[in-house]
C-alpha cells in the first residue's frame, strides 16, 4: 500500500485539520476531537434552516466539500467508510441551527440512518426541529449489504445543492424539506468500477476484480453491483448505466434533465467527458433535453478508478435552485 499518510488510523482527522486551514474563509473545524465536523464559516446564520449531511470519509468533497452559502451549513466524516457516530452529528446539528429548524440530508445506509436518526432525536430535546430526508438514488441493487431499500450515492450532492439554495433564499423547514424530498424522487444514479480501492486502516484492495473484468452497479464502498463483465468501451459501458438509470426514471420526450458524470476518484477528466458525451447523446435520442451538466470527482471511493451517471428530472423551480449562487470548496458559481 503505498499512499500520502501518516498513521492509518488519524486519517480523517488529519485530513479535515489540513481542509478546515486550507479554506479557513469558507469552513472551521470543531476543536472537540469526539465530535469531529466541519461547519460553515461566521456559524449558523439566524433565521435560516440549516443543513447538514455526513456520512463515512472517503468519498472527498463529499459532504465537507460542500459546507458554504448556497449548500451544507456542517458536515460530520466519520472514520474511512464508516458512518459517523450520533454525538458528532448532534454536535453538527447544534452548530448549524439557526433558530429555523435543520435539515438531515442522510445517504441511505443503515449505519448513516439509524445514527443520524438518534441526533435527531437528541437535537429535538434540545429544542431543535429536524427533518430528514434519505437519499436512495441508486438503480442498481435493492438491499444490499449495507442497505434497506437502495443506496445514496452521486445524486445526494444534488439534493443538497438545491435544498441548500432553498434554505439560502429564505423557505422554511416545511419547504426545504419538500425541495429535498422532490429531489431525491426525481434523480437517479448508477456507477462502473474498474478498480478496486484500498481503505488505509484495511491496507488492501476492498475486492477482488480481474484484470479483464469490470463490475457494473458497484456501490460507493466497494459493494458489489448488478454484474461482473468483460471489460469494456467506454460507449458500451456507458450504455449499460444511462440505460438502467433512464428506464427507472423513465425518461421520456420532452424531458428536461440535469447530467452528472462522476469520478471515483481515480478516473481522468478526459474520460469522464467521454462518458458524458455518450450518455447525452443517449438522453437526446430519447427526445429529453440536458439543461444543465456536472462532470467531475464529487463523489468519490478513494482512489478507484470509475464512474457513476446520474440524471435529474427537472422543472423550472429546481433549475432555478440549482443555478442559485453557491460558495464552496468543491461547488462554486453565481457570486
Amino acid at each position: 500500500m503505498k499512499k500520502l499518510i501518516n498513521d492509518p488510523q488519524q486519517v480523517v482527522a488529519e485530513s479535515v485539520a489540513g481542509f478546515a486551514l486550507a479554506h479557513s474563509d469558507l469552513v472551521t473545524m470543531s476543536q472537540d476531537p469526539d465530535a469531529l465536523f466541519v461547519s460553515r464559516a461566521g456559524g449558523a446564520v439566524p433565521g435560516k434552516v440549516g443543513l447538514v449531511s455526513g456520512g463515512g470519509s472517503g468519498h472527498e468533497p463529499l459532504h465537507a466539500g460542500f459546507v458554504g452559502v448556497g449548500m451544507l451549513d456542517a458536515a460530520v466524516p466519520g472514520a474511512v467508510f464508516t458512518s459517523p457516530t450520533p454525538d458528532p452529528i448532534q454536535a453538527a446539528t447544534k452548530a448549524a441551527d439557526g433558530g429555523a429548524g435543520v435539515l438531515h440530508i442522510v445517504k441511505n445506509y443503515t449505519g448513516d440512518v439509524l445514527n443520524f436518526e438518534t441526533a435527531a432525536e437528541l437535537a429535538e430535546m434540545d429544542d431543535i426541529t429536524v427533518k430528514t430526508v434519505v437519499v436512495n438514488d441508486d438503480v442498481a441493487v435493492q438491499d444490499s449489504l449495507y442497505t434497506a431499500g437502495r443506496r445514496g450515492v452521486a445524486g445526494t450532492v444534488l439534493v443538497e445543492k438545491i435544498a441548500g439554495a432553498a434554505a439560502e433564499r429564505g423557505d422554511d423547514l416545511e419547504k426545504v424539506h419538500e425541495i429535498a424530498t422532490r429531489v431525491n424522487a426525481g434523480v437517479r444514479s448508477m456507477g462502473v468500477a474498474l478498480t478496486a480501492c484500498t481503505v488505509p486502516h484495511a491496507g488492501k484492495p476492498s475486492f477482488d476484480l480481474g484484470e479483464d473484468e469490470i463490475e457494473i452497479g458497484i456501490g460507493i464502498h466497494g459493494e458489489p453491483g448488478r454484474e461482473r463483465i468483460p471489460a469494456a468501451s467506454a460507449d458500451e459501458i456507458t450504455g449499460h448505466l444511462l440505460t438502467a438509470v433512464a428506464d427507472d426514471l423513465q425518461v421520456t420526450s420532452g424531458d428536461k434533465l440535469l447530467l452528472m458524470v462522476n469520478g471515483m476518484g481515480g478516473t481522468p477528466a478526459s474520460e469522464l467527458y467521454i462518458v458524458y458525451g455518450r450518455a447525452r447523446a443517449m438522453l437526446e435520442e430519447r427526445g429529453a433535453t440536458v439543461e444543465r451538466s456536472l462532470v467531475g470527482n464529487y463523489v468519490t471511493s478513494l482512489e478507484m478508478q470509475g464512474a457513476s451517471v446520474t440524471v435529474l428530472r427537472l422543472d423550472d423551480e429546481l433549475t432555478d435552485l440549482y443555478d442559485a449562487p453557491v460558495v464552496t470548496t468543491a461547488l462554486r458559481w453565481g457570486a
